[in-house]
């Protein structure tokens, strides 16, 4: 019907609509380092000293490569969205970790219990054989290492990851998850060293 009144239109002399003129896009921003004058004047040492009045949770996130299963200790984990379910971690650019669970595309965070700061040790070394008497089973959604006796686990795809100066923002979908019903406290960072809730 449209068709037949543009007929109509241009039989009768009316004018009717000109296609859309083409518009060349706008060119890409130029994109470039950070300056050394627009750094901020702060001290590494105070910088994190500062920041190290803020309690944390620890947790391990895992993953599984075709090399087999490899493992960090994080502390910057977060919940990020309900709707749909997201988390967060950041990891550093120079993790030789990262890229085996980038390769992989899933990660299991498994947060740890009080009682847990030995387990945290042995993945926050590099090199080490972290996984050396370490029990784990497959999480149901991704098949990533989920650590025996943790007192809750998220089980995520890899959904997106942003550049946060030299660290990687890692966001992933929550899969599947679990607690224990009758889990124990968390174990908390604070000020360089472990810590739990008093009773």
């Amino acid at each position: 019907m449209a068709a037949t009144a543009v007929r109509y239109l241009r039989s009768v002399g009316a004018p009717t609509a000109a296609a859309p003129e083409r518009v060349d896009p706008l060119p890409r921003p130029a994109l470039r380092a950070v300056g050394d004058d627009e750094r901020l004047p702060l001290d590494r040492g105070e910088f994190r000293r500062v920041l190290g009045h803020f309690a944390s949770g620890v947790t391990i996130v895992t993953a599984h490569d075709p090399a087999g299963p490899a493992g960090f200790a994080c502390q910057s984990f977060a919940s990020l969205s309900l709707d749909p379910p997201l988390v967060t971690f950041m990891v550093a650019r120079t993790s030789t970790t990262w890229p085996r669970i980038a390769r992989a595309g899933a990660f299991c965070v498994n947060i740890l219990g009080a009682d847990q700061g030995a387990l945290c040790r042995g993945f926050a070394v590099s090199g080490a054989d972290k996984f050396a008497g370490v029990a784990y089973s497959p999480a149901p959604g991704t098949g990533s290492p989920l650590l025996e006796g943790v007192p809750a686990w998220v089980d995520c795809r890899i959904q997106a990851v942003h550049t946060g100066g030299d660290h990687l923002i890692v966001v992933g979908r929550v899969e599947a998850l679990g607690a224990a019903a009758d889990g124990e406290g968390p174990l908390l960072f604070h000020r360089g060293v472990f810590g739990h809730f008093g009773s």
